[in-house]
């Protein structure tokens, strides 16, 4: 495996106000070769205040062992709830598509699909380049002829709404509390489907502890109404964040912390005096929660596990979504 990180803005073209040093990246998960593969981008989820290391080499290996080469893109955030995000992470995304695509011969993916998968906040992000690709310009010429618009979506527990069944934290650091109707409605991407919006694949479980399951049916309703090329599977029990519920899901093996740079470079300059324009409340909220330690991907504990049960074998339906998903990709037709 050749694995490595690349920049995808340049230091003039990126300006953040809370990014503390941090760039928008994409961490390759590449196979050795020359045979040309599939393309996956992962974009992981966190209430737009974190990228989740569960949610990024877990899915990242899952579908490199099915052949892909993959990346996963860690895109701007903020844990200080200090500057409305609102269009940065989908723009992230869109460079990363189009960075990508401008290396294909160095990625090995020439004349192959190329995909997003995000989970929750991060299935938010491909959700909104699935409906806005067209809209999306980059400045920069190296990229002015490169489409950033994905072959596909996989929404992974998506936040897809900022009406009646929002997870209202995440509309919040996009919009703001008092967004205008016409922000909320931008970023309700179930109001934004078209005819040309890009397959998607979308999965949650019925009792989604945290984004509401409705989230889903209005994205999925959206679609066909559209018809737009979809599928959409929900799975009667499972929580919020179950990423790919395998082995090394639940032993807690995310791999590097590397998605959370920027929230650990926030933290950093918060603890020194340093943070930008950051609320007292939320400093002393910062302190306690980072209090001498990195955030913990977990407690030992989870009050959805049964106890005496393999949780790998609990939610062995949900682990089935990957296979349902490369079964979709086969499926599409992807000609241009």
């Amino acid at each position: 495996m050749k694995e490595f990180k690349e920049i995808i803005w340049k230091e003039n073209e990126y300006d953040y106000p809370a990014a503390y040093g941090f760039t928008p990246n994409i961490h390759a998960y590449l196979h050795e070769g020359d045979a040309e593969r599939d393309c996956l981008i992962v974009v992981p989820g966190g209430a737009y205040c974190m990228c989740v290391p569960p949610e990024a080499s877990i899915p990242a290996i899952e579908f490199y062992k099915r052949g892909m080469n993959v990346f996963v893109l860690t895109y701007t955030t903020d844990i200080t709830c200090t500057f409305l995000l609102k269009k940065q992470p989908m723009n992230d995304l869109a460079r990363a598509v189009r960075f990508v695509r401008k290396r294909e011969d160095d990625y090995k993916i020439r004349g192959k699909k190329l995909l997003v998968c995000g989970f929750s906040a991060g299935a938010h992000v491909c959700g909104s380049l699935a409906v806005h690709y067209k809209e999306i310009e980059d400045n920069n010429p190296e990229y002015k002829d490169i489409s950033c618009k994905p072959d596909g979506a996989i929404l992974s527990y998506p936040v897809i709404t900022a009406g009646e069944h929002s997870h209202e934290f995440s509309i919040w650091q996009l919009v703001g509390r008092d967004a205008s109707e016409e922000e909320k409605n931008y970023f309700s991407l179930e109001k934004q489907v078209t005819k040309d919006t890009v397959p998607c694949f979308i999965w949650q479980t019925a009792d989604d502890n945290l984004v509401p399951v409705e989230n889903s049916y209005l994205m999925a309703e959206a679609l066909k109404k559209n018809g737009v090329y979809f599928a959409h599977f929900v799975f009667p029990e499972g929580f919020h964040g179950l990423s790919v519920p395998n082995k090394d899901f639940f032993a807690g093996n995310f791999g590097e912390e590397y998605t959370m740079e920027q929230v650990f470079n926030a933290v950093k300059a918060v603890k020194e005096g340093k943070g930008v324009n950051v609320s007292e409340q939320r400093e002393k909220e910062l302190k306690e929660q980072f209090a001498d330690k990195k955030e913990e991907n977990g407690g030992n504990e989870n009050p959805f596990l049964k106890e005496g049960v393999d949780p790998v074998e609990q939610f062995s339906d949900v682990g089935k979504w990957p296979d349902l998903c490369m079964k979709w990709m086969e499926r599409i037709d992807f000609a241009k």
